[in-house]
């Protein structure tokens, strides 16, 4: 998947938002399957399950809930700050520094964003391990969201307001399509990260969502390349 948009569709734009696993970071790094791994032991801890059936209960919650913590939160009452931390004291070397992307980032004309439903050090600590933390404006993680995870439109809201970002201007990067069927209906335009040489087949199935295809304008496995692209220097 190599193709490469036309910059004129993005010269309105002045403020970029991303989301980050799976989008800042490619898919392949695996780095959000360390992640994963954390959930599932939390939960298996929490609850006393089996590692089969907390992970079962995970993704069962990831669905209802949006994120596995928000269905905690709602079910069990726990701490989200004890759970944040517990999931992401993970090995960060996992992702490999992308001086293409820092540079595509850093020429992007007006604010950039990340926007998670992981916590601040979290974005933090991927975004320098991947060397382009200090190229965005603000980092808009699940403690700003009231701990009301993506896609929950007031968790959009409340993120637009605080930067006073408006849609026609904006232009969201997600892997998730339901993630973007709120910007897309706010007037932001969209753009589906994939992951390299991806299929229809994806193994994760809980990942894929053809019901939201028709809220994205746009679809790359290349984020290096189709910023790059929009800026205008050579691919």
């Amino acid at each position: 998947m190599t193709e490469f948009p036309d910059p004129a569709r993005f010269s309105h734009v002045t403020d970029w938002v991303f989301d980050l696993d799976n989008t800042l970071y490619p898919h392949h790094s695996n780095l959000f399957s360390q992640i994963d791994v954390k959930m599932t032991a939390y939960v298996s801890e929490l609850l006393s399950l089996s590692r089969e059936d907390a992970r079962r209960l995970q993704k069962e919650l990831y669905l209802e809930y949006g994120t596995t913590l928000s269905g905690l939160m709602a079910r069990h009452g726990i701490d989200p700050d004890d759970f944040l931390q517990k999931v992401h004291d993970i090995d960060y070397s996992w992702l490999v520094p992308d001086p293409t992307l820092g540079a595509a980032i850093r020429q992007l004309p007006g604010r950039k964003f990340i926007f998670t439903n992981g916590d601040r050090g979290h974005a933090e600590r991927a975004a320098r391990q991947l060397g382009i933390l200090d190229h965005f404006d603000a980092i808009f993680d699940i403690v700003a969201a009231g701990l009301t995870p993506k896609p929950a439109r007031q968790t959009y809201e409340k993120f637009a307001a605080l930067h006073a970002v408006t849609g026609y201007n904006t232009v969201m990067f997600e892997d998730l399509a339901r993630n973007l069927a709120v910007p897309k209906a706010l007037g932001m335009t969209t753009v589906l990260i994939v992951p390299r040489n991806f299929e229809p087949t994806f193994s994760e199935i809980w990942e894929r969502d053809p019901d939201n295809d028709d809220v994205v304008d746009f679809v790359t496995d290349d984020l290096s390349g189709f910023l790059t692209a929009i800026v205008g220097a050579p691919v």
